[in-house]
């Protein structure tokens, strides 16, 4: 049977590096993040990432915070991505920047700045949507995959399986209302552990003394097509909360974020598995903030390994946000020539 493997990206030296290189920026939410990449788009030279940590106190991403934090950063997050590769502005060959989705202020503060740069050394510019950005991650973590292979994309703003051939995505489900990733931001909060969510639920379901105690509903397991739904979820743990009471929700806290985060993984690893065997695919992708889950990398890899199927996911550095994996996705999509890009404009889906 063939093994299912995790291949990790590994850390590059650029010194001497003489082809022309990407940079990228990503400015689609709360990380200010900038990368050099080669020519080829499957090796990260640097990959800076600044998240901002002004949201904390609000127990989520305000979009007038997170665009004033980006203006405030980007020039050294830039500086510090040249640097960190070892290489000069004027050996970029052309630049990259996420333009969809996102929030939009934050998406023209990286467009702004990534406008400029090009428009000063006349380089072409490259328009990136950031949901094929984390798809293209899959490539800095394994550069021998190709396509076709199918895709999840599970984060705070979006969760959907994806068809990926040479021609681009092609969609075969998505969420019905919340992200997987914003459930367990919400999940968080009604438990009081805090922002973000994900991995607070992750650290507090690895003290579970009975993670199987607390069973939360798994919206659309038994339905016949592709999609998610996570609202559900979100109303069975605040029942279970009052029917519980404060104290008893205290003494139950890790065997309640176990079975919440369980209900999370089974339905995104569950629609994942279905599309495999729909579309008889050779390889399954899992990427997007939420692939940093520890319990889902374990559950998928256990299941691919049962079944021989490849997969591909990402370290977890290049699952959230990051500029890399948007200089990825540039390396296959058409560049805007000088001065053309000058008209196009971020759009927040």
């Amino acid at each position: 049977m063939k093994k299912c493997t995790i291949v990790e990206v590994k850390e590059s030296v650029a010194g001497g590096y003489n082809q022309p290189v990407i940079l990228a920026i990503e400015t689609s939410c709360d990380d200010t993040c900038a990368a050099v990449l080669d020519s080829n788009g499957r090796r990260a030279l640097s990959n800076v990432v600044h998240t901002q940590t002004e949201h904390e106190r609000y127990g989520g991403v305000v979009p007038e915070v997170a665009s004033r934090a980006h203006l405030e950063r980007l020039d050294g997050v830039v500086e510090k991505a040249l640097t960190d590769a070892r290489i000069d502005l004027d050996e970029i060959g052309r630049i990259a920047v996420t333009v969809r989705p996102g929030l939009i202020g934050a998406l023209l503060v990286g467009l702004s700045a990534a406008k400029g740069l090009a428009y000063a050394r006349k380089l072409p510019l490259v328009p990136v949507n950031h949901l094929e950005g984390h798809v293209a991650a899959a490539y800095l973590a394994d550069p021998t995959l190709e396509p076709p292979f199918v895709a999840l994309i599970a984060s705070g703003g979006h969760t959907a399986l994806y068809s990926v051939t040479a021609g681009g995505l092609n969609l075969l489900g998505q969420t019905f209302d919340d992200a997987a990733g914003e459930a367990l931001d919400k999940g968080a909060r009604m438990l009081g552990l805090g922002f973000p969510g994900g991995p607070a639920i992750s650290g507090a379901a690895s003290n579970a003394d009975d993670p199987e105690r607390y069973e939360f509903p798994v919206a659309l397991k038994d339905k016949n097509n592709l999609d998610f739904s996570f609202s559900g979820l979100k109303t069975s743990l605040l029942y279970k909360l009052k029917a519980l009471g404060e104290e008893k929700v205290r003494e139950e806290l890790p065997n309640l974020a176990a079975g919440y985060e369980a209900a999370v993984v089974e339905a995104l690893s569950r629609k994942l598995l279905r599309a495999a065997e729909i579309h008889n695919a050779p390889a399954l992708v899992v990427a997007g903030g939420v692939a940093a889950n520890a319990s889902l990398r374990r559950t998928v890899t256990g299941e691919c390994e049962r079944r021989g199927i490849r997969l591909v996911i990402p370290p977890p550095d290049l699952c959230t946000d990051n500029a890399a994996m948007i200089g990825a996705a540039a390396a296959t999509t058409l560049a805007i020539p000088f001065p053309d890009y000058l008209s196009i404009n971020a759009r927040s889906v």
